[in-house]
């Protein structure tokens, strides 16, 4: 299955956009694209300065088809849940809308 060029732009725009430049050089969210589905990591630089960055799982938006796509958070086990406030298979927008204001707290804590 294809991805929608679109929506994974917006994807990356919105990764982009969430956290000032200045900040960049302390922690980055990277967004990878693998199949059906995109991730969102947010990654820091090491305490010591000498190994490499860690990763911390943020979000996996799996799409779906016809335009539409679900929306899952990393859980404390290294895997990934079903995000539970919103009904899958969403438009892109309302799945970016849902990660920024994160009402729930699980990706953003």
């Amino acid at each position: 299955m294809v991805l929608p060029d679109i929506d994974v732009a917006r994807i990356k725009h919105f990764c982009e956009e969430r956290l000032p430049r200045r900040v960049r050089d302390k922690v980055r969210l990277e967004v990878t694209v693998h199949g059906r589905y995109v991730d969102v990591d947010e990654r820091r630089p090491p305490w010591t300065g000498v190994s490499e960055w860690t990763s911390s799982a943020i979000a996996r938006l799996r799409y779906d088809g016809d335009g539409l796509w679900t929306l899952y958070f990393g859980d404390r086990y290294g895997g990934w849940t079903l995000y539970f406030d919103l009904d899958p298979k969403q438009p892109i927008d309302v799945l970016i809308h849902e990660l920024d204001e994160d009402p729930t707290g699980v990706f953003w804590g």
